[in-house]
């Protein structure tokens, strides 16, 4: 099956790994990562699979593919790629769509002390995590969790169910509607990552805890950092 795999951080690299090892012909759409990300640029050199860090387009595909996969890719992918691959292309988020569209997801969860987060693939379509639901998963939340082990428990339990997803597209199953609240969050941290004084003592704990995604900055308290419910 040919593949286009537009995507970067650590699941995008696992979701690489699993087609590679089901023997899929690969195209990587992706960014340059940060230091402290792992590089699938990196694994497409030593597995030599054809990458591009350009924005997708339909000028410059390599090929019609079968599936296309979005694996934490910055960019909507566009309607005129979509209707290449023929209804098969879907997206990974983490979160229990409908609820938490958009970016900062977990450290919103945290921050309004849900019970439950998880991870929902689903169909792309004209609108940002909009699309008919292929799977979805419940994940407890701790009430000790930092927004860093959140988001790794949710993306390593996430990618355990990725091939099952790739065969459900594969099958043209319908999915799901997305039913419920819809929420939706810009990109960048609560609140621009200030406490407000006048918050609950729990809300400003769930904050600090909300916003420690080393080495990203921690939240802060009139210009001084606080990484502990102890420094306030």
């Amino acid at each position: 099956m040919k593949v286009i795999l537009c995507g970067h951080q650590w699941a995008a690299c696992e979701a690489l790994r699993q087609l590679i090892t089901k023997k899929h012909r690969v195209y990587v759409y992706t960014h340059v990562n940060q230091y402290f990300q792992p590089s699938l640029i990196n694994l497409c050199k030593k597995n030599k699979i054809k990458y591009t860090t350009k924005k997708i387009s339909i000028l410059n595909l390599p090929f019609n593919p079968d599936m296309i996969c979005s694996i934490f890719y910055k960019y909507k992918v566009p309607q005129d790629v979509l209707n290449i691959s023929k209804g098969k292309a879907l997206n990974l988020h983490p979160s229990l769509l409908p609820k938490y569209r958009g970016s900062s997801s977990s450290a919103w969860a945290i921050l309004n002390n849900e019970k439950f987060v998880g991870f929902t693939y689903h169909y792309m379509d004209s609108k940002f995590d909009n699309g008919r639901i292929i799977l979805q998963k419940k994940i407890k939340m701790n009430n000790f969790d930092l927004n860093f082990t959140l988001f790794y428990r949710i993306m390593f339990e996430s990618m355990k169910y990725f091939l099952t997803v790739i065969q459900n597209v594969k099958r043209k199953i319908k999915g799901k509607k997305q039913v419920g609240k819809v929420s939706y969050f810009l990109k960048g941290p609560p609140f621009k990552g200030k406490i407000n004084p006048k918050w609950s003592f729990s809300k400003k704990e769930r904050f600090i805890r909300s916003m420690i995604f080393p080495p990203r900055p921690p939240a802060t308290l009139n210009k001084r950092k606080i990484r502990r419910i102890e420094e306030l």
